[in-house]
């Protein structure tokens, strides 16, 4: 089964998949809806845009025009060789060149795990107008540099610095054909019942292909050996954002959420009790009741 007739299947009609051309890069992504209104939404690891396929249907609802990309090194966008090409600077020209080339002016940046990274350094840097900035379970940068200062979160980031390691990462994540990158979704969900094993194989196949789990991991290394490729600056952002956080997040300590408002001033956070780092997919009735509330 291909990525399409996933989509396909797993969502209702008016789902359509696509490449796009943008910051030299081949992107493939999701769209869905019409209107000035735009909404992006970033993935985060080991995902693709179908971690979105219960929040697509709803943002076109509510008259959005929505993309959903595969960033880069992800299923079929582009795979570029070294390190220093997934450096933060070079993914948030990512999201200003997909930003472009939708030709939208109204834009809401909405993003999970590595896709939030990503999107609290765009927002910080004021890169283009964001009307709003809805982030899942990954802490704004001034706050993830706090608690990476104590054991609490130290200890749980140990896959981090596991990442700065060549060759061994990928060995170890493509043996059983990607059984662990299913085992990343299933140990970590605290209610398993949107994550069948049909669902866990699409982000399986998709990491087995050539060159994808050096891509996704290259994410990591970046971070550590090229995190001077951007300035962050005071760390204020001004558009309104919403922060949901998933409890359970055995990845990222609930700390993590503390303190957000010394940056964010325009901040709703909203705390999900029982529900893990993957939360959008985990809960998405949850999810979508505060996404519809907070955009309409």
């Amino acid at each position: 089964m291909d990525d399409n007739s996933t989509w396909e299947s797993a969502l209702s009609s008016g789902i359509t998949i696509k490449q796009i051309e943008a910051n030299g890069q081949s992107f493939e992504l999701a769209e869905a809806g019409s209107g000035e209104k735009f909404a992006l939404c970033l993935h985060g690891f080991p995902e693709l845009h179908f971690s979105w396929r219960f929040q697509i249907p709803l943002l076109a609802e509510l008259g959005y025009r929505v993309w959903a990309p595969n960033m880069r090194g992800y299923g079929g966008s582009s795979k570029p060789a070294e390190v220093r090409d997934y450096a933060l600077d070079h993914l948030c020209a990512d999201v200003a060149a997909l930003i472009d080339a939708s030709g939208a002016k109204e834009i809401t940046l909405i993003a999970h795990d590595w896709g939030a990274v990503v999107a609290w350094a765009f927002a910080i840097q004021k890169i283009r107008p964001l009307k709003r900035l809805v982030i899942m379970n990954v802490p704004h940068p001034m706050v993830a540099r706090r608690e990476m200062r104590h054991w609490r979160q130290l200890r749980r980031s140990w896959y981090i610095f596991f990442f700065q390691l060549p060759w061994l990462p990928e060995f170890l994540l493509s043996r059983g054909n990607g059984k662990a990158i299913k085992q990343a979704f299933s140990n970590m969900a605290c209610d398993q019942s949107n994550f069948p094993d049909e669902a866990l194989e699409v982000f399986a196949k998709a990491a087995m292909r050539p060159g994808s789990l050096t891509a996704m991991i290259n994410y990591y290394r970046a971070l550590l050996r090229h995190g001077d490729s951007i300035d962050l600056g005071n760390g204020s952002i001004n558009a309104p954002t919403l922060m949901i956080w998933g409890e359970e997040d055995s990845a990222l300590n609930i700390n993590c959420t503390q303190g957000t408002q010394q940056w964010v001033p325009n901040l709703e956070l909203h705390r999900l009790p029982g529900v893990s780092h993957w939360v959008q997919q985990e809960a998405p009735e949850k999810v979508n009741a505060i996404l519809r509330e907070w955009l309409s």
